[in-house]
């Protein structure tokens, strides 16, 4: 048997990754598919209902006792220790690849970790669809439409970290590439988060329906625009309705990366990615760009290395500048809404 275990912690996208990986391989070996952690799974701070919208085959259930006697597959894990973020600098940005091992992992086997490269379940890529099929009490096409953009964004804990959330520079160069599908486009938010989204967009219409609804409704867009989060990117994969979708470019670290991507493996080939140069690039570009940056970058080169004296203290200095500029951003932005340079949607009418 090869599977997955799900675990606490863990949101729906990654889980759903871990699940169509591990389930691919296991087809791919010729073995038997389980899970195991099952009362995790689609249980996290969002939604406590499980996987409610989907009536999805997890395979046989590995029991305890079972998962004890398998051996473990962790996918690749490799880091760059960094002053972009408290957290890059402590536990390491990730910055993995795939990790091509994997596809000969002996039968008895649990996989782990990232698991979301588009290589892991390519040979199952049109089975998908089936396996990620959603109910057809819960599917809806309400908003799916030639002039309609779902911009998919991701707040909670994002919000507060400077290489991660996404700036409304983004969103608006993303929106003005649309507009070159439909002069008339008209964008929808949808999130998690409407308390913070509003404060980004607060031009758009916006909404956080319940989970099962928020992933419908990314999966029958027609046009998308993605944060950096695994949520919006299997129901985008998957979907029969999907005309063009952008993402932003170096995927968790647009805002600040130099080359490198948060991670590899966040790179798809049915996405657009938007740089900070308000150009659009095709994953086979950014492949390419990444292979040079990684023959020529001297970060690279001292990847899963921690700094120490000088080099450390340079990075602390770095990590304390890139916050203070990411809140005076946000300080001015509140002041833009309340003096009305920035439009609400509530003075629009």
């Amino acid at each position: 048997m090869i599977g997955t275990e799900f675990l606490d912690g863990q949101g729906l996208g990654n889980q759903l990754f871990c699940y169509v990986t591990a389930r691919a391989i296991a087809r791919e070996r010729g073995c038997r598919f389980g899970t195991a952690g099952r009362e995790t799974f689609a249980n996290n701070i969002h939604s406590r209902r499980g996987m409610y919208f989907m009536d999805i085959d997890l395979g046989e259930e590995i029991t305890k006792e079972e998962k004890s006697r398998m051996q473990r597959f962790d996918d690749d894990d490799t880091r760059l220790f960094i002053g972009t973020s408290r957290h890059d600098l402590t536990h390491g940005c990730y910055i993995s690849g795939p990790k091509a091992s994997i596809h000969e992992v002996p039968d008895n086997t649990l996989l782990y970790g990232n698991l979301q490269d588009e290589s892991y379940f390519e040979s199952c890529r049109e089975e998908l669809k089936d396996w990620l099929k959603v109910l057809p009490e819960y599917d809806s096409k309400e908003y799916t439409a030639d002039d309609l953009c779902i911009v998919n964004m991701r707040g909670g804990e994002y919000t507060n970290e400077p290489a991660l959330y996404l700036d409304r520079s983004y969103w608006l160069a993303a929106m003005r590439e649309m507009r070159k599908h439909c002069p008339s486009m008209r964008f929808m938010v949808v999130t998690e988060d409407e308390e913070a989204a509003k404060k980004v967009l607060p031009e758009l219409e916006c909404h956080h329906f319940d989970m099962g609804r928020d992933y419908v409704t990314i999966k029958n867009a027609r046009y998308l625009i993605l944060s950096n989060s695994s949520f919006a990117v299997l129901p985008a994969m998957t979907s029969t309705e999907l005309k063009f979708a952008i993402a932003p470019k170096y995927w968790a670290r647009h805002n600040v990366s130099d080359g490198y991507w948060a991670s590899e493996q966040n790179i798809y080939s049915f996405l657009h990615y938007l740089g900070r140069d308000g150009k659009l690039y095709t994953a086979e570009q950014c492949r390419q760009e990444l292979a040079e940056y990684k023959q020529s970058s001297k970060l690279y080169a001292q990847r899963n290395r921690r700094p120490e004296g000088a080099a450390l203290a340079v990075q602390n200095l770095r990590r304390r500048a890139g916050y203070g500029v990411f809140f005076a951003k946000k300080i001015l932005r509140s002041l833009g809404r309340r003096t009305g340079l920035i439009r609400t949607r509530k003075a629009q009418g």
